[in-house]
């Protein structure tokens, strides 16, 4: 049974008009009781989105508090290598902050036939690709022979500060469950309600425990997007035609909409099901919308997830 609870924030388009209005949520989160902030990756959008990576750097500089996290990296997309290398340095900087997350991504993602490239490989580039960054964080030289990567004497330093750094991973296939068992110290769940959840996490300790493996029981995650407010915001309905047409699942099995109740009974129920890291997004246009959506998250929400799970002392 989950003991206490972790509640993160989420970024998956840019709703500032500038950097000014980021660092200014940024703050706020860093001065809260969030846990973290992540990242969606997204290489190709016509809205607005930071590049994961990028953003993480900048979040090891601004912050001395925060965790911070990509939701999650499409590994398949990028070269194992200059991963391994990029999570190291933010790792470093951040003194021991940084949340590595790795998925396959969607095949529907629009990179994949933007820059010709196959989607049936995915599953498996990814996973040579996780078998590089976690020998070149352990190992000083590092010999490889993959279908689709080799590597001869390959060596990075400096190592992560965290000498078992993170590997959490997205996917609820049976291909991500074994995934995770044999690389992941974390799941992160993706569009999956509560019901959906709780079969993927009994089978990926299922898995671990055949591996020869244990997740912790604390490092089972859930996320979804919330917001203050009434169905028929503007900003919401946008949100929700936007996600309905990119997953084609109901948006309202996956948002939290209404009040704080609305939004900590759907952590209650994702936490039943086995989940205990919590990524929010807040549905917000423009720098005061988002603001407001998070203090509201951190006055209301924040204190009653803190009293109905709370942390050990």
């Amino acid at each position: 049974m989950v003991g206490s609870v972790a509640v993160g924030l989420g970024l998956m388009a840019f709703p500032f008009e500038d950097a000014r209005g980021y660092w200014r949520w940024v703050d706020l989160c860093e001065a809260s009781a969030v846990d973290s902030l992540w990242q969606t990756d997204r290489l190709l959008s016509r809205e607005p989105m930071l590049e994961c990576m990028t953003a993480m750097a900048a979040l090891a500089g601004r912050t001395q508090r925060l965790k911070f996290g990509m939701n999650v990296l499409s590994l398949a997309l990028r070269d194992p290598v200059l991963v391994a290398k990029q999570c190291a340095s933010i790792d470093v900087l951040s003194q021991g902050r940084l949340l590595p997350a790795f998925g396959i991504g969607s095949p529907l993602a629009p990179e994949w036939q933007a820059l010709s490239l196959e989607t049936a490989d995915r599953g498996r580039k990814t996973d040579e690709g996780l078998e590089i960054l976690r020998r070149l964080w352990r190992e000083d030289e590092v010999h490889f022979a993959g279908v689709h990567y080799r590597l001869a004497g390959a060596s990075i330093s400096p190592k992560p500060v965290q000498a078992e750094l993170p590997m959490w991973i997205g996917g609820s296939s049976a291909a991500a469950i074994r995934r995770t068992a044999r690389f992941g110290t974390g799941w992160q769940a993706g569009p999956e309600t509560p019901a959906e959840v709780a079969p993927v996490i009994a089978a990926i300790r299922a898995a671990a425990r055949a591996a020869g493996r244990a997740i912790a029981e604390d490092h089972f995650g859930a996320g979804f997007p919330y917001r203050f407010g009434r169905p028929d915001d503007p900003a919401l309905r946008r949100a929700m035609d936007a996600y309905r047409k990119r997953t084609s699942r109901d948006p309202f099995d996956h948002f939290a909409i209404g009040d704080a109740a609305a939004i900590v009974g759907r952590i209650a129920a994702y936490v039943e099901a086995g989940a205990a890291k919590f990524i929010l997004r807040p549905v917000a246009e423009g720098v005061e919308d988002m603001l407001a959506q998070t203090r509201r998250l951190l006055d209301e929400v924040l204190p009653q997830v803190a009293q109905r799970w709370p942390k050990p002392s």
